[in-house]
């Protein structure tokens, strides 16, 4: 059998979901925003603001569960926990989800007990009873068939919107309110504590933890009480170590020392322990969430923008440095993209830096430059060295050490770095704040400004080297220039069939033509003598507002459309035919395309200002790594088909495998298979007769690896 090379995805549908990813489509978005931590034993679970996460804790490889790719209910998890079965319950702010690995149940106020959809929180008792907190809803017990409800017009409980739960040994409830302050639950009485009737500092409690000996430890806003049951003893930030900040997050370890998570943008927070004589501040770890292992070893969820980002750290006390993870994008609003050699990503974000991603883990570049926030272009030259366009520099990598270029140590003539191009020779061509346009050899710095040369000056958003060298530069209010070296240029509205003078984007196909995004213009074609204007009122194209184009080997144009507040997605234009992708008919996340970049394979990897999403009209390519034999072939036969078709693989390992079928709109329309197999050889059969002609995409997945065929059916 021949051997064919796939490329490994992280975005997964697993076998048994209800709703599969369209496999033309994969979305990669930002799930640094930790809310809430769990661990079944294995892995780690995470609930963050881009929906839930499975951590690998011996691989460190994440798996991603989202709306698009599974049944969670909302991609906003707020908290989470582990039965005794293993199952996991989803808090999210549209209801409870309940997941086994492989099914989800989904529960709301439409179709269980469940009083209201937004859920805060859930705790699970000693009785398997799960405990969840509502916002306005009051507290809801659900023993797996009946709910029982508790607000505020049938029980004790002070305030509907319940923000934090902890049971302690004897299986009392300790319930945190908005501003109800703190209620006891033994399952008969409730007992109530506030700052009028208690030494409570405030009736926000947000944190609970609780000790073996029972002493409550609870966040009030930024004061830390002690309560073992008859006195109350309080932390500020003028009479212990905490600092003047919120208190995120509790919990204690097994020697009984008290880890709280503390966040301030303006003070020195981060995480503090208390060992109940002694305060030490770890700093730069402001952790939303801990979670402790029997161990020792703490995983820490940083929710908050610090100079190491968002994330997730395992922390262990004495072991420095600790072990941080980017667990996807570093931000959603995708700027810029680039494929190295290796077929790694490099993403640029408006507010969350660098990313690097190798197909399995998801690293974060220029940790340690801060102010590397927002990236404006990635190139890469011919000797694979990464150059990035940023707002505070020009950055260099090698591959090992980072080379910044700023005002204050090179011929730079501004920070801000808006636009990069690289020609044959590898010189650097950048558009700068400050009116500059700007070359650089490696070794000297040549400035061009409307002053001395014919440079359009400010806002140059786009450059562009075409085959003979020339340098195209698209402002965003001076039209189109080209620079041979020693002559200058320049087109506009004016002089030439550009039909505006703002410009986005600058593609050059094969033939030399120019191919221009404009605002507001639509899309211009230039061959050097003559222009083409593709519009709303000429050609199908959804918008005159054209924000990036890519042009595929094949010569298939593709562009971002829109402008605040309408965007218009995704659109492909043959020569002859336009096609318009958007959030409402297609896998795309967001309308608002960025940045386009086509890999080797033809898959269009697309930022918008929600998430990363790769396209390929034959599939998502995906490398399988791990069950399947890599000396054999995943083999589809024949195929083209009339009849029958054969799919033939060879597994490693023993594996649970799911074969899918789905049509070309991305419909699922048959499974032949959903269940584990032994290691060796299989055939599988699908029977085509009663599916139109047409094409369709084989899926076979294993684990955490798929693999997409594409098959076409005729007569």
């Amino acid at each position: 059998m021949k051997k064919l090379i796939f490329l490994l995805i992280a975005f997964i549908s697993l076998p048994g979901f209800a709703k599969a990813q369209n496999p033309q489509w994969e979305n990669y978005f930002d799930y640094n925003t930790i809310n809430a931590l769990a661990d079944d034993g294995n892995d780690l679970w995470a609930g963050t603001d881009g929906g839930l996460v499975k951590f690998d804790k011996t691989t460190c490889i994440p798996v991603f569960y989202n709306t698009y790719n599974s049944d969670l209910p909302s991609n906003d998890v707020v908290s989470l926990a582990v039965d005794d079965n293993g199952i996991v319950w989803i808090v999210t702010s549209n209801g409870l989800a309940e997941f086994d690995g492989i099914g989800w149940t989904i529960y709301n106020s439409s179709n269980s007990g469940l009083p209201v959809g937004p859920v805060n929180l859930i705790a699970i008792d000693n009785s398997g009873i799960k405990w969840i907190g509502t916002y306005e809803g009051g507290l809801a017990a659900f023993d797996g068939t009946d709910w029982t409800i508790y607000d505020t017009s049938n029980s004790g409980l002070p305030d509907n919107n319940v923000l934090s739960i902890a049971i302690d040994a004897t299986g009392v409830k300790w319930i945190g309110t908005y501003e109800g302050g703190l209620t006891l639950f033994d399952g008969v009485n409730w007992n109530i504590y506030n700052n009028t009737n208690s030494q409570l500092p405030n009736n926000y409690v947000n944190n609970l933890a609780i000790e073996e000996n029972g002493t409550a430890w609870i966040g009030t806003s930024n004061l830390l009480t002690a309560f073992d049951g008859t006195n109350w003893t309080t932390y500020n930030c003028n009479n212990s170590g905490l600092p003047c900040a919120q208190i995120t997050s509790i919990a204690i370890d097994g020697n009984g020392v008290k880890w709280i998570g503390t966040y301030d943008f303006f003070d020195e927070c981060g995480l503090i322990k208390f060992d109940g004589t002694n305060w030490t501040n770890y700093g730069m770890y402001p952790a939303g969430s801990i979670l402790i292992e029997e161990s020792g070893i703490m995983w820490l969820g940083i929710p908050f923008d610090t100079y190491l980002g968002r994330g997730l750290v395992k922390f262990e006390p004495g072991n420095y440095p600790h072990e941080y993870y980017t667990l996807g994008l570093t931000d959603n609003q995708v700027t810029s993209i680039a494929i190295d050699g290796n077929e790694e990503k490099w993403i640029g974000t408006y507010y969350g830096g660098l990313v690097k991603y190798d197909g399995n883990y998801w690293t974060r570049m220029l940790d340690e430059y801060y102010g590397f926030n927002h990236i404006y272009n990635i190139e890469i030259d011919e000797n694979g060295v990464e150059w990035v366009a940023t707002n505070d520099g020009l950055a260099e990598y090698d591959g090992t050490n980072w080379t910044i270029y700023m005002p204050n140590n090179s011929g730079l003539p501004h920070r801000i770095v808006m636009s990069l191009a690289i020609d044959a020779n590898g010189t650097k061509w950048m558009g700068t704040g400050g009116l500059n346009f700007v070359k650089f050899d490696g070794t000297n710095w040549t400035i061009y400004h409307p002053s001395n040369s014919g440079s359009p000056g400010s806002n140059i958003q786009s450059i562009a080297v075409d085959a003979n060298g020339t340098i195209w530069l698209g402002s965003a209010n001076h039209g189109l220039t080209s620079f041979d070296g020693i002559n200058w240029t320049t087109y506009n509205s004016s002089n030439s069939g550009l039909p505006v003078n703002g410009i986005y984007d600058i593609a050059i196909d094969e033939n030399g033509t120019m191919w221009i995004a404009t605002s507001g213009g639509g899309l211009a074609e230039f061959n050097g003598t003559n222009w083409s204007i593709y519009n709303t009122a000429n050609s199908d194209i959804p918008d005159n507002n054209v924000r990036t184009i890519a042009i595929e080997e094949n010569g298939t144009k593709w562009i971002g459309t829109g402008d605040y507040p309408n965007y218009y997605g995704l659109t492909s234009f043959d020569g002859n035919t336009w096609t318009t992708y958007k959030h409402s008919n297609s896998g795309l996340p967001n309308d608002y395309v960025d940045e386009i970049f086509i890999d080797e394979n033809g898959t269009k990897w697309i930022g918008t200002f929600y998430g990363l999403a790769a396209y390929n009209e034959g599939g998502i390519p995906v490398r399988v790594k791990e069950y399947f034999n890599k000396e054999n072939l995943v083999n589809v036969y024949p195929n083209p088909t009339s009849d029958n078709c054969t799919l033939e693989f060879e597994l490693d390992h023993p594996a649970w495998v799911s074969i899918q079928i789905f049509n070309s709109i991305g419909k699922q329309v048959d499974e032949l298979v959903s269940r584990l197999l032994p290691s060796g050889q299989h055939q599988v059969i699908w029977n085509t007769a009663k599916f139109p002609e047409g094409l369709y995409f084989c899926r076979v997945q294993t684990g955490n690896e798929m693999v997409t065929k594409k098959l076409i059916k005729v007569k």
